[in-house]
């Protein structure tokens, strides 16, 4: 009695396992698409392209066993897809923090550089620099003001790479211009004769 009961056992566990494999996983494929759609509609192509990719990889492998009547396989594929998916959501969402941390602190930065210029430069009428030696510092203040503003609306559009590689370029011209202001400064203070009594 008890080898029929564990063939009777076999051969129920045969047929719901046939039959949990003889159709196609289109509820899991469907959710594992929701889910590459979700990741791709986060930014995850950009913010997480490892996972993004393996995410589509194993969705795409899941058609194609499918395609191949392997169901098994078309599951296992789908359910990886799905996980995958999910993990490129949640990096993301980690990447595209720090991505806006390093946009906001580079701007900042770059402000903070421009106000110095702009302080110095000041600071160089006072001591009477000869306004053509200063042409080049304000040409570039006025471009940091212009790109400072196109990389806070880069910014409020979430393109933070772009917002980031925007004032790089300026942040470099600014203190390069400053040191020359510096310069300039130092020398006209140092030339100064002294007065006589």
């Amino acid at each position: 009695m008890s080898r029929l009961s564990v063939l009777l056992g076999a051969i129920v566990c045969a047929v719901v396992l046939f039959a949990a494999c003889s159709e196609p996983p289109k509820k899991e494929i469907d959710q594992a698409q929701q889910a590459v759609d979700s990741a791709r509609q986060a930014g995850a192509e950009h913010y997480a392209p490892e996972a993004f990719t393996a995410a589509t990889s194993a969705l795409q492998q899941a058609r194609e066993a499918v395609d191949q009547r392997d169901y098994r396989l078309a599951l296992s594929r789908a359910v990886d897809a799905s996980d995958r998916a999910q993990e490129a959501s949640r990096a993301t969402a980690d990447n595209k923090a720090k991505a806006r941390s390093q946009a906001e602190a580079a701007l900042n930065t770059t402000n903070a550089a421009a106000m110095h210029l702009q302080a110095r430069l000041k600071v160089a009428e006072e001591v009477r620099v000869p306004t053509r030696e200063l042409a080049p510092a304000r040409t570039t203040l006025k471009d940091a003001e212009g790109t400072l503003q196109k990389a806070r609306a880069l910014l409020a559009a979430e393109n933070y790479a772009a917002a980031t590689a925007a004032v790089a370029a300026i942040d470099a011209q600014i203190r390069s211009e400053t040191r020359v202001v510096e310069a300039a400064i130092t020398l006209r203070t140092t030339r100064r004769p002294a007065r006589k009594k």
